[in-house]
């Protein structure tokens, strides 16, 4: 009888320690909050294929969930809460407009890890991430500069926050770097994401004289206004060459896998902190695509001479001085804008056209 009770503890013993072996070594749910639809080309799909290279990387280690398209606001909430609610131990939540929504649910979700992109709000459970794309913004404005006969870029911009300023800015800088004569004139569309605004963007600036657009919003609308309209265009978030071939000169293209990969790894592995991750060229989280064949020699050899300056930190494309739109010097000579400048951005620099919208 005794020998039958020892037994039964002995096998109960055994289950709990298999199970528990069994908990110890279940995937950790990593969720993904996706602000527009997935699609094939954008900010969405960008950072979908970030998703996929972790996955890869982490393969029987983590399981993926995403919810796509889901509104700044209380929808965003709702599915954080969800995702946090139904065993997600890391969510990743991928728009500006989330930071508020995923600090509310961290406060009740203590042990839940969240990571926000392009935010400034953290928490002991919630860091931020984000990439340098001025640098590449840069970059394609060093292209458009050159490109340009009219000296007159479109950008359809999103809302004026300070990333999408960095931007706006950084592009008209590359090119006056090699055009003094150009400008850019901007249209906010309030939207993130909404393709036949976004078009109608692109046809206004087309119209108003400008024969290379350009975006920071989420579809490829503006590079197909401007393959209608046979005028240049620079992509933005990923390459959009397929939806403009001739159209397209190239991209400035976000690159999200490693950071993903890195921040999941350290949750997997216990030691997350709450870090504020900001990359550019060097840690290669931003990089342009290939140049289209009308670009000349001449401007792909000084893309790749610039890039090779900015990731060796000999210039900066806020590299002093930097004027705005009143004359006021912003950056002196000799030196560059600090990260904590370039954080509250909320001004035009010379050569952008129009006023910025009041908040």
């Amino acid at each position: 009888m005794k020998l039958g009770i020892v037994c039964r503890m002995l096998l109960g013993a055994a289950a709990a320690a298999l199970a528990g072996a069994a908990a110890a070594q279940a995937p950790l749910k990593v969720g993904f909050v996706y602000v527009s639809p997935i699609g094939d080309a954008g900010w969405t799909y960008q950072h979908d294929q970030g998703r996929q290279q972790m996955e890869k990387a982490l393969a029987g280690k983590v399981t993926t969930k995403y919810v796509e398209n889901v509104p700044e606001g209380a929808d965003a909430e709702r599915v954080i809460r969800e995702l946090a609610a139904s065993g997600h131990r890391l969510v990743y939540t991928t728009s500006f407009g989330y930071m508020n929504p995923t600090i509310k649910v961290a406060r009740q979700f203590p042990k839940v890890i969240f990571a926000h992109a392009t935010g400034y709000k953290k928490a002991a459970n919630v860091g931020i991430y984000n990439a340098r794309f001025y640098e590449a913004r840069y970059l394609t404005g060093i292209v458009a500069g050159r490109m340009t006969k009219s000296n007159v870029a479109g950008y359809v911009a999103a809302f004026p926050i300070p990333e999408v300023l960095q931007g706006i800015n950084a592009f008209t800088l590359g090119m006056r770097s090699v055009n003094p004569k150009a400008e850019v004139k901007v249209i906010w569309i309030n939207s993130w994401f909404d393709p036949g605004r976004e078009r109608e963007a692109a046809n206004a600036l087309i119209a108003q004289g400008a024969d290379v657009v350009t975006h920071h919003t989420d579809s490829p609308a503006a590079v197909q206004a401007a393959e209608e309209k046979k005028v240049y265009a620079v992509g933005y978030h990923s390459d959009m060459s397929k939806h403009g071939p001739n159209a397209t000169l190239t991209s400035a293209v976000h690159l999200w896998g490693d950071v993903y990969t890195r921040i999941t790894r350290d949750v997997l592995a216990g030691t997350w902190k709450p870090t504020d991750i900001w990359g550019g060229f060097r840690q290669g989280m931003v990089d342009v695509a290939p140049l289209n064949k009308a670009v000349p020699r001449d401007v792909a050899d000084l893309v790749a001479e610039t890039k090779q300056a900015l990731v060796a930190g000999k210039l900066h494309p806020f590299q002093g001085p930097v004027k705005d739109q009143s004359g006021k010097v912003r950056v002196p000579a000799g030196q560059a804008m600090g990260d904590d400048k370039l954080a509250v951005m909320d001004y035009y620099v010379e050569g952008v056209q129009g006023q910025l919208p009041k908040k």
